[in-house]
């Protein structure tokens, strides 16, 4: 019985892994957007690009890509999901947080 409790133990912690990988993306990309619109039209993938990576855990790795057209600025994140731990292996897949905003007047 004991493996058994363990299995479904180091299963529940790996789901919890992969909803915090969620939310750390989906906050990455949330903060990502917020700073790309407030920056000058130059430095808003540098702005973007660092907004991303600030509130990460050092342990998650990833991309963070910005765009602007039509208006709008969004921001995509895609980090990976660490097996067990954060900061040994990761999972094959990674996870996506999206972010848009409308892009603010007087910007150049």
């Amino acid at each position: 019985m004991t493996p058994l409790i363990l299995l479904t133990l180091v299963l529940l912690w790996q789901c919890v892994l992969v909803g915090y990988t969620y939310t750390l993306a989906g906050h990455a990309a949330d903060e990502a957007v917020r700073a790309a619109t407030a920056a000058d039209r130059g430095a808003r993938d540098a702005a973007c690009q660092e907004a991303g990576f600030a509130d990460l855990p050092g342990a998650w790795t990833g991309e963070v890509r910005c765009g602007t057209g039509g208006g709008m600025v969004t921001a995509d994140v895609k980090l990976e999901v660490p097996v067990l731990f954060p900061g040994s292996i990761g999972f094959p897949f990674t996870v996506d947080g999206h972010a848009g905003a409308v892009e603010e007047e007087g910007r150049d």
